[in-house]
């Protein structure tokens, strides 16, 4: 039998042997590679994590203690010790285990956050709770070296320096990765531990006391912190933590269990803030893992990867380079994923990744702005709501000309609600002079992105979906800036946003069957609300608006108060994401359960229609009266 199928919860690897430890550790590799390459997710920090989260547990009490994951995408192997094994083939599958922690799944995950930057904001207030409570719990933040790229965690740490009794052990997982290397000031500071020398001799030392040093206070900690000025001129990043008053242990070898543990124990003891940081390896034990230059397997990539939305906008952004060399490029630690890795191999010298720090991106935009270039920030959609503010007061009351581009847009799927992209357009609705493009197909990103490069005086969005690009849906006319795809009476104004357009014509074609008139139209430009379109809304007995968008604030709200505005009195039904959280799930799944589908969607416009007529009966002058299929 493996060890991994004799542990019930993390107590049981209190009673494990060093041999046993070491054969789990394997165990849990061997399970991570075959579950993740079936199922998808994230991989590579998951493996680089196992000799971490078990010295976690052996150390610490959980759930009494807290465990505390920034980003959480790397909770596969504590999921693995706490009760959930024998589920775990059905990760990020629907109705299975999520990729991130979930409170109802164990009483061991807390915070279920899946951006970055967090973890010692949650910590902190935690460990002040308990402190205020009179409980005697540990909280303990795990936050990768990337994560401290993030304004917030810097935010964080300056309040913790202030408070020395609080029981807090801050683990900085130290791989040089986010999703690509760590980039800035502090990834300087760390690379130059990771490749210096004398690095091995620095671990040996901090072994061989933590090991044999029974006892803490001041002469465990002039070793652990490296006082001694030998030692102390050998450790980049430790004057930097101390001068904010933290203690500091480290750097320990993260894939040295025993080392590990020496070191949480002896941090746990101190009775206040302390820092333990850990060198590991993205990807450790999985040698392709470790050889995959992208990202170390950060996620599954597919072998045979279709062609997506994301390598179409890539590929024009390249194109418009070559064309304007006053366009630059910014990412916030996501250079592939956001698809500005073939803008960066061809213009390194126009391509600013910033780390995870998407209020430094916007700001820095502004400026970029001010200066003369137009940069194209490009993003995932969930991640824009943390620079909102950045966006409304920086760069759009400035009237900077700034494009952001946003993928993931609506429903993704897999990684469940912290993922899904459906905010963005209803928050960016209150943005005055911002103009919000959705395209429909590949011809449409490379068009609205050109018109939006060409904005000189007003922030630009071009927002579109995960995964494989929908084929080219031709326009057969044009009604002021909007397209129009399909015409065959005025019963019915279907108002197709960006990836719904597609829906929006099978809706048509089911309700065409039923003998109905519709008129199919793509806005283009979401925002501001086209008037050519809020005129044409006369003529039909009813408009539905369809997005991948939450439907408070959304895109359908908005030409609804257009048209109201207008004095137009047709009326609108807005279909878009109900405002609640969405589990994960394949995109197609999370669409059907929310009724976002041609076939539900005909359903609820017939029956609408059938209401108005019946309604019409005693009201002969109303829209009901007007010709059918005119």
């Amino acid at each position: 039998m493996r060890v991994l199928e004799t542990l019930g919860g993390p107590a049981d690897l209190k009673q494990l042997t060093g041999q046993q430890l070491t054969d789990l550790a394997a165990e849990i590799r061997d399970v991570l590679v075959e579950t993740v390459s079936r199922t998808g997710g994230h991989l590579g920090p998951n493996l680089g994590m196992v000799e971490i989260t078990l010295a976690m547990h052996r150390v610490f009490d959980s759930p009494r203690d807290r465990l505390v994951y920034d980003t959480g995408h790397q909770t596969y192997v504590h999921k693995l010790l706490t009760g959930r094994a024998g589920e775990f083939g059905t990760l990020r599958q629907q109705g299975g285990l999520s990729g991130y922690p979930s409170q109802a799944e164990s009483e061991h995950d807390i915070v279920e956050n899946s951006h970055a930057s967090t973890s010692l904001s949650y910590a902190d207030g935690l460990a002040k709770a308990y402190r205020l409570r009179g409980e005697d719990r540990h909280v303990v933040a795990l936050i990768g070296d990337g994560g401290l790229t993030g304004g917030m965690a810097w935010e964080a740490l300056n309040n913790i320096a202030t408070a020395k009794d609080l029981k807090l052990v801050i683990i900085v997982n130290d791989n040089g990765r986010s999703y690509s290397p760590t980039v800035g000031g502090l990834a300087t500071h760390l690379t130059s531990l990771r490749t210096n020398p004398r690095y091995e001799k620095i671990l040996d030392l901090i072994k061989k006391n933590l090991g044999r040093t029974p006892y803490v206070g001041p002469p465990m900690y002039e070793v652990l912190h490296g006082v001694k000025k030998g030692l102390k001129d050998m450790l980049a990043p430790q004057g930097m933590f101390e001068d904010l008053g933290l203690k500091y242990v480290g750097p320990v070898d993260g894939h040295d269990r025993q080392a590990l543990e020496d070191a949480l124990r002896n941090a746990k003891a101190f009775g206040g803030p302390v820092i333990v940081h850990a060198v590991t390896k993205k990807g450790f034990g999985y040698a392709a893992a470790e050889q995959d230059e992208e990202d170390n397997f950060h996620q599954i990539r597919p072998v045979h990867k279709p062609r997506g939305w994301t390598d179409v906008f890539a590929d024009e952004l390249v194109k418009i380079g070559h064309r304007r060399p006053d366009v630059v490029a910014i990412t916030a630690a996501m250079l592939h994923p956001t698809g500005l890795a073939a803008f960066a191999d061809e213009f390194p010298d126009r391509t600013f990744d910033v780390g995870i720090a998407e209020q430094h991106a916007v700001t820095s935009a502004a400026g970029l702005a001010m200066g003369g270039l137009h940069p194209v920030v490009g993003l995932y959609a969930t991640f824009l709501n943390r620079a909102f503010d950045q966006l409304l007061l920086d760069v759009a009351l400035h009237k900077c000309g700034v494009t952001f581009v946003l993928d993931r847009a609506g429903v993704t799927g897999d990684d469940g609600p912290s993922h899904n992209g459906m905010w963005d357009m209803s928050i960016l609705q209150v943005v005055p002079g911002l103009r919000l493009a959705a395209p429909r197909d590949g011809k449409r990103v490379q068009e609205l992105l050109n018109e939006a490069v060409d904005v000189a005086d007003a922030p630009t969005v071009l927002r579109y979906a995960k995964g494989e690009v929908f084929p080219d849906i031709e326009a057969i006319d044009r009604v002021g800036q909007a397209d129009v795809l399909r015409r065959s009476g005025n019963d019915v104004l279907l108002v197709g946003i960006g990836a719904m357009a597609a829906t929006a014509m099978d809706v048509a074609q089911r309700l065409e069957a039923h003998g109905f008139g519709v008129t199919v139209v793509d806005p283009r430009w979401v925002k501001p609300v086209d008037p050519a379109l809020v005129e044409l809304a006369r003529d039909f007995e009813l408009v539905a608006t369809i997005e991948d968008n939450g439907r408070a604030g959304g895109c359908g709200t908005m030409f609804a108060q257009a048209l109201r505005d207008a004095g137009v009195q047709t009326p609108v039904r807005d279909f878009g994401i109900p405002q609640q959280f969405l589990d994960h799930a394949k995109r197609a799944a999370v669409l059907q359960e929310i009724g976002l589908t041609g076939q539900e969607l005909a359903r609820e416009i017939t029956e609408q229609l059938t209401r108005q007529h019946g309604e019409a009966l005693d009201e002969p002058d109303t829209a009901a009266d007007r010709p059918r299929n005119a």
